[in-house]
């Protein structure tokens, strides 16, 4: 699942984005208002965590554009302004919860969980699939047809990251920013490791095969 994070201290944002990416998620960083508004429109999130003070653009407007333009992600608000009225603002103004600083990660991640789960299907999407490959992002398990598929962390990223993508060519720098979230050396082989183990769990031994190889371009999962 993916989750953006708007946050301009630095310390905050790392901290809330290791944890979330040791609990599988994907994230997304935007360090002021402006950035993160655009990047909640033009891209899917299952859910965002949004700080209220940011530069350019304070959270509770970045939450009221969202919503002016009728956009259902769910919303938990970050903020250290902790008094009742500013709670209740929050929460009237789009925000879904409201988390206040200094916070524990273990509340965090299971107020954001509780956001998805009540958010439902209708606007989360809780499984992916392409031709008889199902990915269920709530349980983890991952299929091709029947037989069921034991993946390991950066594997089910890249798979995440893949069906999100179906039918679209992603390159090798875009898989890096969204399996490792750093860059690395270009030239370096980690993506072509990462992709041949996959293959060899999701198309070895099945027919036809996903996952394509455009030499020059990156990879994509489609239909031969």
């Amino acid at each position: 699942m993916k989750i953006l994070l708007v946050e301009d201290d630095t310390k905050i944002a790392s901290f809330v984005a290791k944890g979330l990416r040791e609990a599988n998620y994907t994230v997304d960083i935007s360090t002021n208002g402006e950035e993160g508004c655009e990047m909640g429109r033009k891209n899917t999130y299952d859910a965002a965590v949004v700080d209220l003070m940011l530069p350019k653009l304070d959270g509770l407007s970045v939450i009221e554009k969202w919503r002016a333009e009728e956009s259902k992600v769910p919303v938990l608000i970050l903020s250290a302004k902790r008094s009742l009225d500013d709670r209740v603002k929050g929460l009237q103004r789009g925000g879904d919860d409201y988390l206040t600083k200094p916070f524990s990660f273990a509340e965090l991640l299971a107020r954001l969980q509780a956001l998805i789960r009540r958010a439902g299907s209708g606007a989360i999407v809780t499984s992916l699939t392409f031709a008889d490959l199902k990915m269920d992002l709530l349980t983890r398990e991952v299929h091709r047809g029947t037989t069921k598929i034991d993946l390991q962390a950066r594997e089910f990223l890249l798979l995440e990251y893949l069906l999100r993508n179906q039918n679209r060519v992603v390159s090798k720098t875009m898989i890096l920013e969204h399996v490792w979230n750093y860059h690395f050396d270009p030239q370096t082989n980690v993506v072509d490791v990462l992709v041949c183990r996959l293959r060899n769990k999701i198309d070895r031994d099945f027919e036809p095969k996903l996952i394509h190889t455009l030499r020059g371009a990156g990879y994509s999962l489609r239909l031969p």
